[in-house]
C-alpha cells in the first residue's frame, strides 16, 4: 500500500519564523507577569502613548509596563508578518486562516490591554486579558508545529503497544486535560487580580483544614484554584500514563508526556513557594 503524496511545504524558513513568533510570545507573557507581580499595571496611566510619549524614561514601574508594551508591539508586528508570509506561500487554506486568526487575536489582546489601563485595572478585563494571552500563545505553538516541513510528511505513524480499547479515548482525554488546564489558568488569573493569593496563608492545608470556612469570596477563589490544581495534576498523570501504556515507544508522544509531568510538579512547587 503506497503512502499518500506529501503536501507541498512552504519551506523551513517559515517554520523558523513561526518558532520565533512563539518564543517572542512566551517572552511577552513573562513580561506581563512581571507587570502584575511588581504592581506596575498603572505605572503608565495613559494608552496607547506613555505619558504622551512614544518612549518615556524607563525607570521604576515604567520599565516593566512600557517594556511590556514594547514587546507586545514587536509580537504584533511579527504576527502580521507571519500571516502575510503564510498567505503567500502556504498551500493549506486552514493554515492561512490560522495566520489571520492570530492577527485578530493579537489585535484584540492589545485593545484589552489598553482598556485595562484606561479603566484602571478592572478585574474582569484583567482576567480576560490574561486568558486571551494563553489562547494566543497556544495558537503560535500550533502554527509553529503545522508549519514544520515534517508535519506534512507522510508515513509518520505513532506505534501502539496496547491494543485494548480504552474506557476513554486518548485524544478525548488530552482535550479534556487541555480544557481543565485552561480553566485553571483563568482561576489563577482571578486569584491574582482579585488579590486572593494569600487569602489562605498555609499550604497544603487551608487554615489547618482540608476544607476551610468560606468567610470571604477571596477564600473561595483561592480554594477553587487549589482544587483545580489537584484536578489538573490527576488529569495530566492519567494522560501521561495512558500515553505510556499505549504509545510507550513513540518519542513524539512519550517525551511531551514526560515533560508534562515535570511541568505540573514544578508548577505545584512554585505555587507552594509563592504562599
Amino acid at each position: 500500500m503506497t503512502s499518500p503524496p506529501a503536501l507541498p511545504s512552504p519551506g523551513g524558513w517559515l517554520h523558523r519564523y513561526a518558532v520565533l513568533v512563539c518564543a517572542a510570545t512566551f517572552l511577552l507573557i513573562i513580561a506581563g507577569g512581571l507587570v502584575t507581580s511588581t504592581g506596575s499595571g498603572l505605572a503608565v496611566p495613559d494608552w496607547p502613548l506613555s505619558f504622551g510619549q512614544v518612549f518615556p524614561r524607563m525607570e521604576g514601574g515604567v520599565l516593566f509596563e512600557h517594556g511590556h508594551r514594547m514587546i507586545a508591539t514587536l509580537v504584533g508586528a511579527l504576527t502580521v508578518g507571519l500571516a502575510i508570509w503564510t498567505a503567500r506561500v502556504e498551500p493549506r487554506g486552514w493554515v492561512r486562516a490560522l495566520g489571520w486568526a492570530m492577527v485578530a487575536v493579537v489585535v484584540t489582546q492589545g485593545v484589552l490591554g489598553g482598556i485595562t489601563v484606561l479603566m484602571r485595572l478592572p478585574d474582569a478585563v484583567s482576567v480576560a486579558h490574561a486568558g486571551l494571552a494563553q489562547i494566543f500563545f497556544a495558537l503560535t505553538a500550533v502554527m509553529a508545529t503545522v508549519s514544520s516541513p515534517r508535519f506534512s510528511q507522510p508515513g509518520v505513524s505513532v506505534p501502539t503497544t496496547d491494543h485494548r480499547p480504552p474506557a476513554v479515548d486518548t485524544s478525548t482525554l488530552t482535550v479534556i486535560t487541555a480544557l481543565a488546564i485552561y480553566a485553571q489558568i483563568l482561576l489563577g488569573a482571578i486569584v491574582r487580580h482579585t488579590g486572593a493569593a494569600l487569602a489562605i496563608p498555609d499550604f497544603p492545608l487551608s487554615f489547618g483544614r482540608l476544607v476551610p470556612s468560606f468567610t470571604t469570596s477571596l477564600v473561595m477563589w483561592n480554594y477553587l484554584h487549589r482544587l483545580g490544581a489537584l484536578l489538573v495534576a490527576v488529569l495530566i498523570g492519567w494522560t501521561a500514563f495512558r500515553i505510556a501504556a499505549r504509545h510507550g515507544t513513540s518519542r513524539y508522544l512519550g517525551r511531551p508526556a514526560a515533560f508534562l509531568i515535570a511541568l505540573i510538579c514544578g508548577q505545584i512547587l512554585l505555587g507552594a513557594l509563592t504562599i
